[in-house]
């Protein structure tokens, strides 16, 4: 059952620009918004549509404990060049070390059921907390990247979070203009992306992709596409 009162979700036109769907997100949330930064390119981009709008958009990640040296490195630049604070939220201390000392520190490599768990305690149960008391919250995601993502709408409710507000801006847009955005705008970016991680998630769990490789064929890259969700985008 959904927590929040049910909102009448505008008319989006195709050709909106992300700019627009972040002010018509905004106005329909009618609330708190935070936008999930997880310091890939499409979320770097993001973060500066937000600041020249001067958007009341806060800025959460989630540390799992087990990013990239590069990935906090990004989120250092950020934070200096915006002048923002990033919201960190971690695991619960007990149940990342319940699934270590039981399973071992590469137990999601066997079975999907385990992978699904691992995410469960790293990234979805901190992101229940990060998003606890919001009206909104925004996204990197595109539909070009998975097959799982071809479903979703530019704003849409998201009846997995408690019916708040979910804004996926860069929802239309090709990795292509992503990436021209970023470099007219020189935007910090993470380093990984040019050294072949055009998605980047925890160190384990990612690998570069070779040359005419889907985009996320370096995640998880042991399962099946149609599996390639952590958890944290559930429908």
């Amino acid at each position: 059952m959904s927590e929040h009162p049910s909102k009448q979700l505008p008319s989006i036109p195709a050709d909106a620009s992300p700019q627009e769907i972040l002010r018509i997100g905004m106005n329909v949330a009618d609330g708190p918004v935070k936008l999930a930064c997880s310091f890939s390119v499409e979320d770097v981009v993001i973060i500066d549509m937000i600041a020249e709008l001067r958007l009341d958009i806060g800025i959460f990640a989630l540390d799992t404990g087990r990013l990239h040296e590069e990935t906090y490195e990004v989120a250092d630049a950020l934070a200096e060049r915006y002048r923002i604070a990033i919201e960190w939220f971690f695991p619960r201390q007990e149940a990342v070390e319940k699934l270590l000392r039981e399973k071992g520190t590469f137990s999601f490599r066997e079975s999907l059921e385990n992978r699904h768990e691992c995410c469960h305690i790293r990234k979805v149960e901190p992101l229940g907390r990060a998003l606890k008391g919001l009206a909104g919250w925004v996204t990197g995601l595109r539909r070009e990247q998975s097959v799982t993502r071809t479903g979703l709408a530019p704003i849409e409710i998201d009846e997995a979070n408690g019916g708040i507000l979910k804004i996926n801006p860069l929802l239309e847009w090709t990795e292509a203009q992503v990436w021209e955005y970023a470099e007219a705008r020189r935007i910090p970016v993470n380093r990984l992306h040019k050294q072949g991680y055009p998605s980047i998630g925890c160190a384990p769990c990612t690998r570069p992709v070779a040359p005419g490789e889907h985009p996320r064929a370096g995640r998880w890259w042991w399962e099946n596409p149609e599996h390639k969700e952590c958890g944290l985008h559930r429908r």
